[in-house]
């Protein structure tokens, strides 16, 4: 795939790709409790397979904790993150040349490896080549913040960008216990998910308490997120 533009490091990109013919990646939690470890694990300029800590840990091995305390040198810095039953986001920020490309290399790979091996198939299991956008404009920025984390409202309502949401006191619950983004990690909640954003590296739109719930219950009292001021987003 022919991108218009070249990665390069310290500029941030929306990065997401999907199964191929659309099919679900994730059909059980160990499914997206493996790629969050891919997160970790793969966002590493030292390669450490899991399977091999597991042997030498035993009963010490406290997964995503073990995972985050061993990943010391990152290739990207993530901000924000969100997984859905057949495809993945993330917002993050390139640290060194070529360090996007290994680490989606890496994620893909070895969770396909994963998959594969759990479901008896072979074969591809994301499509080709990752979707990536290049977000150059702050208000874009801003903006990924909100559309990637509201991604998972589809999964209650498939229609509330269109129509409004149906039950606002559903959705903020549905949205408060969904653990398969960094979601709650804006809302301030202490989790082990935490660590695998470093929020300090990109703007700080959120310093002040409850702005970050604000944003996100702003675009949801809208009657339709595609309304808002046009940015040429996936309408994954």
């Amino acid at each position: 795939m022919n991108r218009p533009f070249n990665f390069a490091p310290g500029e941030y990109y929306h990065i997401y790709n999907r199964g191929v013919d659309k099919r679900e990646v994730f059909l059980d939690s160990l499914d997206y409790d493996r790629f969050i470890l891919g997160l970790v694990n793969a966002n590493n300029k030292e390669v450490f397979y899991i399977r091999d800590v597991k042997k030498k840990l035993g009963s010490k091995y406290k997964g995503l904790e073990t995972c985050l305390d061993l990943c010391d040198d990152t290739l990207v810095d993530i901000g924000v993150w969100c997984l859905m039953p057949n495809h993945f986001h993330l917002l993050v920020k390139e640290k060194e040349e070529g360090g996007l490309v290994k680490f989606l290399h890496k994620l893909e790979t070895g969770y396909t490896m994963y998959f594969n091996k759990k479901n008896e198939r072979s074969g591809s299991l994301f499509e080709a080549t990752f979707k990536a956008e290049h977000v150059s404009q702050d208000n874009h920025l801003k903006y990924l913040y909100s559309y990637i984390h509201l991604n998972p409202v589809k999964l209650i309502q498939l229609d509330w960008k269109e129509k409004g949401i149906k039950n606002l006191k559903k959705t903020l619950s549905f949205m408060s216990n969904f653990y398969r983004s960094s979601y709650l990690d804006y809302l301030g909640i202490d989790r082990i998910e935490k660590g695998i954003i470093n929020p300090k590296v990109f703007p700080e739109y959120f310093l002040e308490e409850g702005s970050f719930e604000g944003e996100i219950l702003e675009w949801l009292k809208y009657s339709d997120l595609d309304d808002r001021p046009r940015l040429n987003l996936s309408k994954n």
